[in-house]
């Protein structure tokens, strides 16, 4: 078996020696394809359009955790999105910076800073502070889980509505009675033709007013202009984004200079060259006992 990898170089320059010492076959870049009927399986961020061009080609893995960037493929190719520790603790550290910034207020002291004004506003303890996370994979318990540890009350809404300890989680029905009790909204949900727009004016007018968002799934889930008039009505007090529709925003978007939002140029989490390297080593080893796929997605779901 022989894994083709199409990536940056430091993640070449990572892989490389691992897959040596794993005793596995590694070709670096398309051009070095000698015998197209070798690669068996495929590591990139998106794939080359001509995937014909690989018979044999068994599984697709994305280098990242999401994969809605990936074509449908081809029928008996399978699509797996890597799974690295460090994903799942780079965006919990990332939502608990947001949470915490949002909880005291931070933007508004930003503004003031700007201003050079010192004026300070009654502190909320984090058990007065109602956290909501939508999307309840490894990364949204992983957060749940550090949130509830400081104290702060959580509530998750999942599709399968998986009981998860110390977080009351409400099902996929139980939309609007779990946005009536959050304050702190954060989104972790991937990309599908169900969540794609979910973020709009309709689910902002469930939440108390005076609510925040805290948002890391994907820029095209969120109705930025929704967003705004949220904002200009104050049902929306401030907004934490990592990812935005489209990425970069142009420098002209009003978001840029609103001192309510904080936008960071989607950096919650990187994948670590090293880890990927090792999911991509089980996922041939997967295949070559005939074992299930770590990171398997389902296309129909998206996830």
């Amino acid at each position: 078996m022989t894994l083709l990898l199409i990536g940056p170089p430091e993640r070449e320059q990572a892989w490389q020696p691992i897959f040596e010492n794993a005793g596995e076959a590694l070709i670096i870049g398309e051009d070095a394809v000698q015998d197209p009927l070798s690669i068996t399986h495929l590591a990139c961020w998106q794939p080359p359009a001509e995937l014909g061009r690989y018979p044999n080609l068994k599984a697709v893995i994305s280098t990242g955790a999401g994969v809605d960037q990936m074509p449908l493929l081809p029928p008996g190719v399978a699509l797996t999105r890597t799974l690295a520790p460090g994903i799942d603790a780079m965006v919990r550290d990332w939502v608990l910076m947001a949470t915490l910034m949002l909880h005291r207020d931070m933007p508004r002291y930003l503004e003031q800073s700007a201003r050079s004004e010192w004026r300070p506003h009654p502190p909320r303890l984090a058990r007065a502070g109602r956290v909501g996370i939508m999307g309840l994979g490894r990364i949204g318990r992983t957060a749940a889980a550090s949130l509830s540890s400081l104290g702060f009350d959580v509530a998750g809404w999942s599709r399968s509505g998986r009981p998860l300890e110390n977080v009351r989680v409400y099902a996929h029905a139980d939309l609007s009675a779990f946005l009536a009790r959050t304050d702190l909204l954060i989104c972790l949900l991937p990309l599908t033709d169900e969540t794609r727009g979910l973020l709009n004016a309709d689910l902002f007018a469930k939440l108390p007013e005076g609510a925040a968002l805290i948002h890391a799934g994907r820029g095209a889930q969120l109705d930025m202009e929704a967003m705004r008039h949220a904002l200009d009505a104050g049902h929306l007090r401030a907004a934490m984004l990592d990812v935005t529709e489209p990425e970069p925003l142009p420098q002209s978007h009003w978001a840029w200079t609103d001192p309510r939002v904080i936008i960071t140029p989607h950096v919650a989490a990187q994948t670590d060259a090293t880890e990927g390297a090792h999911h991509a080593l089980a996922a041939i080893r997967a295949t070559r006992d005939g074992s299930a796929l770590p990171g398997l997605v389902d296309q129909g779901r998206g996830y």
